[in-house]
């Protein structure tokens, strides 16, 4: 399977651009997992939340607290525009 494309992006700068399996996103009406090939969706990100990035299937996921912002998936991938990001 191929992986998902994922951005993670601040006011500030690019914070992550990498090809992931897999990322959960905190959505203001759920959560969410996004995987290769999902179908292409705009969500708010809750504020104070952790977006779980899993690099492979079955690995632990890196938790990055995002403050806010948009989801986009599109058939380029997840991006994600925060309002700030650590992590």
């Amino acid at each position: 399977m191929a992986d998902l494309h994922f951005e993670l992006v601040t006011p500030e700068k690019l914070v992550r651009s990498d090809d992931v399996y897999m990322v959960v996103v905190p959505g203001t009406e759920g959560d969410f997992g996004v995987l290769v090939g999902h179908a292409p969706v705009m969500a708010m990100v809750k504020d104070d939340a952790a977006i779980q990035v899993y690099k492979t299937a079955g690995a632990t996921p890196e938790n990055i607290r995002v403050s806010g912002g948009f989801a986009e998936v599109s058939e380029r991938g997840l991006t994600i525009l925060a309002e700030s990001a650590e992590g």
